[in-house]
C-alpha cells in the first residue's frame, strides 16, 4: 500500500508511474477522497471542542444562576453529541473508502525497472547454460505418459481439468526436487524452515496483496479462509501488526507446500500438461529486511534461486521485469526462465521480488533500531526458489533420452535411493 502523504506531495509522480504499469491516472480520485476526509475530520473535532467547551460553560452557568443559558447549552451539547456519533460513523465510512482506493494501487517501480507493455518488453540479465536440441524431443506430457506414471484423464474424472496424478518414480521424483530445494535453502543459503498454514484469513490476504484487487484468482474455503495461493501469504504474514528489533534482520524463511490458484486469467493457455495447474507445489522463499537492505537481498535471494538449476544442470536465463509485466506488489522482478527443449523455448519457473515497504504497510509490519523510538516499516521480499512442478517438467525434458527413458540429475539421486534412470513399466 502507498502512502497516501506521498501522494499528496507526488500526485503526478504516482500517474506517471500507472501509466507506466499501463493503468489509468488515479491521483485526482485519491487526492479527492482524501480531502474529502481531511475536511469531514476538522469539522469533527470542532464540533466535540464545542462540545466541550458548553459542558464546562453549562456548570458556570448553573453556578450563576443562569438557568436559561444553561438549557440552551445543554440542547447545544444534545445536538453536537448526536453529530459527533454520526460523525464518527461517517468518518469510518471516508476511511474506509480511501483505505480500499489505496489498496488498489500497484506498488511503484524502481528507477532501473526497463518501462514495457508486456513480457516481450523484458530484459535479459544473464543466461546460464546450453539449451539443448535434438530432433527427437518431447514435450514433459508426451514423456510422462509413455512412461505410464503422469495420468491426466484419471486426474480429470476425480478434480476436472488442470490436475495431474503422478504415480511410481515420477512422484519420487517430485518429491524429491521438493526436498533437494529445502535442504538447499535450509543448510546452504541460510532460510528457516517453516510449515505454516495452507488456510489464511483475509487480513493475511490484504496483507500480502491478494486482496481485494485479485479475489477472482483465488479459492474461498467457507467463510472464513481462502486456500494458499502461494506460501508467501503465510511467511510473509508471520510478522504481521508486530514491532521487530531492526539489529536481528533480515529474517529469511522458506517452506514447501502446495498452493492452488483458479487461473481465472488464463483461459486456453498451458492447457496441455503441468505447465499450469490448480493445485502444485513450490518452495517459496520469503525476507524480511530494513529499508538499507531490501536492494542486496534482492539479488542473493534471486543467486539462491538460481543456484537451484545450476545444481540441476538446467539451462535457464534471467530477466528483469518491465513495468507492464511486473507483479501487483513488486517494486522489482527477475524472473527465472528454464530451457524446455520439447517446447524448445523458455518458460518461467521462478520470480523474485522486492516489494519495499509495500506489504509491510498492509500489515502494520514494523522495525525499531536499538532504543530508537521511531519505528519504521518492514521491507518484503519474496521468491521461487523454485517451482516444484516446473522444475519437475524441465528435468523431463533436458534430461530425456532418446529411448523414452529419464536420466536422473546426480544431486537427486541420494533422494531417489540412488536410482540413475526412470524407464516406462513393464507389462
Amino acid at each position: 500500500m502507498l502512502d497516501i502523504k506521498w501522494i499528496r506531495e507526488n500526485p503526478l509522480a504516482l500517474d506517471e508511474t500507472l501509466e507506466k504499469r499501463g493503468a489509468n491516472p488515479e491521483s485526482q480520485k485519491l487526492l479527492a477522497l482524501d480531502e474529502a476526509r481531511r475536511q469531514h475530520l476538522t469539522r469533527l473535532q470542532e464540533a466535540q471542542e464545542r462540545r466541550n467547551a458548553a459542558s464546562r460553560e453549562i456548570g458556570k452557568a448553573m453556578a450563576s444562576g443562569d438557568k436559561a443559558l444553561a438549557e440552551t447549552l445543554k440542547a447545544e451539547v444534545a445536538e453536537l453529541k448526536g453529530f459527533v456519533q454520526e460523525g464518527e460513523a461517517e468518518e469510518r465510512r471516508h476511511d474506509a473508502a480511501l483505505r480500499d482506493a489505496l489498496a488498489r494501487l500497484p506498488n511503484i517501480p524502481l528507477d532501473d525497472v526497463p518501462v514495457g507493455a508486456d513480457e516481450s518488453d523484458n530484459v535479459e540479465v544473464r543466461k546460464i547454460g546450453e539449451a539443448r536440441h535434438s530432433n527427437w524431443s518431447k514435450e514433459h506430457f508426451e514423456i510422462g505418459e509413455a512412461l505410464g506414471l503422469m495420468d491426466f484423464e484419471r486426474a480429470a474424472k476425480i478434480s476436472g481439468s488442470r490436475f495431474t496424478v503422478l504415480s511410481g518414480q515420477l512422484a519420487r521424483l517430485e518429491r524429491a526436487l521438493g526436498q533437494f530445494m529445502l535442504d538447499l535453502h535450509t543448510i546452504e543459503h541460510g532460510y528457516t524452515e517453516v510449515q505454516p498454514p495452507l488456510l489464511v484469513r483475509d487480513e493475511a490476504m490484504f496483507g500480502t496483496g491478494q486482496l481485494p484487487k485479485f479475489e477472482e484468482d483465488l479459492f474461498r474455503a467457507g467463510d472464513d479462509h481462502w486456500l494458499i495461493p502461494t506460501a508467501e501469504v503465510p511467511l510473509t504474514n508471520l510478522v504481521r501488526e508486530e514491532i521487530l528489533d531492526g539489529e536481528k534482520l533480515p529474517l529469511r524463511f522458506t517452506a514447501l507446500t502446495p498452493c492452488f490458484r483458479s487461473e481465472a486469467g488464463s483461459a486456453g493457455r498451458d492447457t496441455r500438461g503441468m505447465l499450469r495447474q490448480h493445485q502444485f507445489y513450490k518452495v517459496e522463499l520469503v525476507s524480511i529486511t530494513d529499508a538499507d537492505s531490501s536492494l542486496a537481498e534482492h539479488e542473493r535471494m534471486t543467486e539462491c534461486a538460481e543456484s537451484v538449476l545450476k545444481k540441476l544442470d538446467l539451462p535457464f536465463r534471467t530477466m528483469v521485469l518491465c513495468t507492464g509485466d511486473m507483479g501487483f506488489g513488486a517494486r522489482k522482478t527477475y524472473d527465472l526462465e528454464v530451457w524446455l527443449p520439447g517446447q524448445k523455448a523458455y518458460r518461467e519457473i521462478s520470480s523474485c521480488s522486492v516489494c519495499g515497504d509495500f506489504q509491510g504497510r498492509r500489515m502494520n509490519a514494523r522495525y525499531r533500531i536499538g532504543s530508537d523510538k521511531q519505528t519504521h516499516f518492514v521491507h518484503t521480499l519474496n521468491g521461487s526458489g523454485t517451482a516444484v512442478g516446473r522444475a519437475l517438467i524441465a528435468v523431463l525434458e533436458n534430461y530425456q533420452n532418446e529411448d523414452g527413458s529419464v536420466t536422473v540429475p546426480d544431486v537427486l539421486r541420494p533422494y531417489m535411493g540412488g536410482l540413475e534412470k526412470i524407464e516406462a513399466l513393464k507389462d
